[in-house]
């Protein structure tokens, strides 16, 4: 196998060449770093590329992988880090100018639990400033790059992650999600991004955008490396006050149960009958409304697979969605000015145009404001817990657009000019409002080659279902076979 043909390969199928010393953890972190000095002028997917440390650390994981210490499925694995997770002795700058001299002392909690698993850090990955945007075409370090076309924008807030993985240089990523930053990058870079449940992986060390809406989670190529991802990540920290005390499960283990048999952990108030496989709740007035003609057959088509595969497919509604879009961004403009509030008085001008913004429009909203929306954000929580003793999964397209291109901010839906950002976030915001897990996994393509992301969401906790089914439909689907032609 030679070097650049490393750069194209699944976790899945790179661990086992690695664990049965087929090739060598310093051959393939050299060859992706060849690949990022290749690439990564045009893309921009990195802001700090940490070669001399991700070398020292090939090195030892080599070592320790001959003597037959092999850790797991990340072991060896070149992994990038959304440059707003702390890496000790490395800058972690939020792509911004106000922190960009800023080196932490301290890993964070989920980058210190990826390097017990043996991970080997690549570098830091670009992103819209402070996470508060979708596009990633507004960073101190310049705009990140679509490797589908690089007139189009990567997503964000976590684009330098989603196009670093859909380009091949790193095997997965991490990505933080407050309104959809996980999952929106992955849907139009065409990979896998996996929010999991509020407190499942620790938020200590990441600078935050919201403390009750930030997800740290995985991006990768596909649905086995966003479960082992998780499964390194995961975990209480008792130094993070939304860190959640709840045992983490092997996801890896289940990924092969598929779709037509029923869930495994199900609560004792589920009425999902023993025979029957997952039911998958479809809300059509909501999912099939306000997006592009393509999203919406690609996402018919991706449940009809489901289906074939086992899957019963259950029409809903849930009628507070609407309102929990506004609250989300009511509870997320609210805490994300009080973090900012500080830098927003004394270096105004040091801030991005459209972040600063997007920050100075917190300080008008009142506590009545931000009660009410907290008061939305409970009741569409009990919406779901009673809807999820019906149905195993909810389905919806992961963004109602494909990407847009750079500096673009009017999108035409159903005759009408939109802002950018609202069919992009139209299906994600809400589940950072409930804390639900929920992935985008690839479901095809648009008439002009762009990817497309299918959401599946499910109970709290129950990430393992979420892979499962995610997984399915994968296996059954050619989708995470192609790349960008780079």
């Amino acid at each position: 196998m030679s070097d650049p043909e490393f750069c194209t390969l699944t976790l899945k199928e790179l661990g086992p060449l690695l664990q049965d010393k087929r090739v060598s953890p310093v051959e393939v972190t050299q060859a992706y770093l060849e690949r990022i000095d290749a690439l990564d002028e045009t893309l921009n997917a990195y802001i700090t590329v940490m070669r001399e440390q991700a070398l020292a650390d090939a090195r030892r994981c080599e070592e320790e992988i001959l003597r037959g210490d092999y850790r797991g499925a990340l072991h060896g694995v070149p992994v990038a880090l959304k440059d707003l997770y702390d890496t000790a002795g490395v800058r972690t700058t939020a792509a911004s100018k106000i922190y960009a001299g800023r080196v932490p002392d301290e890993d964070a909690t989920s980058v210190a639990r990826l390097r017990a698993a043996g991970a080997v850090i690549i570098g830091k990955t670009n992103l819209h400033e402070f996470a508060y945007g979708v596009t990633t075409d507004s960073s101190f370090f310049g705009p990140t790059r679509n490797p589908w076309e690089l007139e189009r924008v990567a997503g964000g807030s976590s684009g330098g992650s989603g196009a670093a993985v859909a380009a091949g240089l790193c095997v997965a990523a991490t990505g933080s999600d407050t309104g959809g930053s996980i999952r929106i990058p992955a849907a139009l870079c065409g990979i896998v991004g996996l929010k999991p449940t509020y407190g499942r992986i620790s938020c200590r060390g990441l600078l935050p955008l919201s403390w009750t809406l930030d997800h740290p989670g995985p991006m990768t190529r596909s649905v086995y490396g966003a479960a082992a991802m998780l499964a390194a990540m995961a975990g209480y920290d008792p130094r993070d006050p939304a860190s959640a005390d709840v045992p983490v499960p092997d996801y890896i283990a289940g990924l092969r149960d598929g779709v037509s048999g029923p869930v495994l952990s199900l609560t004792s108030a589920s009425s999902v009958e023993p025979s029957k496989g997952l039911r998958i709740g479809l809300d059509p007035q909501w999912a099939l409304s306000g997006i592009r003609e393509e999203v919406r057959t690609a996402f018919q088509e991706a449940l009809a697979v489901l289906e074939d595969l086992g899957a019963e497919i259950a029409e809903v509604s849930v009628s507070r969605l609407e309102e929990g879009m506004g609250a989300a961004l009511t509870m997320l403009m609210a805490e994300a000015t009080g973090i900012h509030e500080e830098f927003l008085r004394t270096r105004p001008d040091d801030y991005q145009p459209d972040v600063r913004a997007r920050l100075e429009k917190g300080f008008p909203i009142r506590g009545s404001d931000y009660g009410r929306a907290r008061r939305s954000g409970e009741l569409l929580r009990r919406d779901f817990a009673i809807l999820f003793q019906k149905i195993d999964l909810f389905a919806t397209p992961a963004c109602g657009i494909t990407a847009p291109k750079l500096g673009q901010r009017k999108v035409a839906i159903d005759g009408e000019a939109v802002s950018v950002m609202a069919p992009l976030t139209r299906y994600t915001r809400v589940f950072n409002l409930t804390g639900l897990p929920a992935i985008s996994v690839p479901c095809g393509f648009s008439s002009e080659g762009l990817p497309i992301g299918l959401q599946l969401v499910g109970r709290a906790w129950d990430e393992a279902t979420v892979l499962r089914a995610a997984y399915a439909y994968e296996t059954a689907t050619e989708w995470v076979q192609r790349g960008p032609a780079l």
